[in-house]
């Protein structure tokens, strides 16, 4: 199965999660799992986007997504691929690979 790369799109805010306050902060959970996914991942094509839950960009999906980890009171940052919810709060690498290889990323 050849991967054509996938959207990962990590929902945070600039404030950390009230129920996350030993986590790292939203933005910072974007750029480890941005260097992680690279390092696991080399020359395998995926678009990593972070969205603020509380300024999200013009672009309807990602506006109501947004709106639904606040009024839901979901745990961020929220870490979906393709549109599945693959991590909230603190989000687990093995679970991120997973879903990763799912379609069809290989380690190196």
């Amino acid at each position: 199965m050849e991967n054509r790369g996938v959207e990962i799109i990590v929902y945070g805010a600039e404030e950390l999660c009230p129920s996350c306050l030993h986590s790292p902060s939203s933005k910072e959970t974007f750029d480890w799992l941005n260097a992680a996914i690279s390092r696991k991942y080399p020359e395998q094509p995926f678009e990593i986007t972070y969205v603020d839950i509380n300024n999200p960009p013009n672009v309807d999906s990602k506006q109501e997504f947004a709106k639904k980890v606040i009024e839901e009171g979901m745990f961020y940052p929220v870490v979906v691929i393709n549109g599945k919810i693959v991590g909230e709060g603190n989000p687990r690498l093995k679970t991120i690979y997973t879903e990763l290889e799912k379609h069809g990323y290989q380690q190196s």
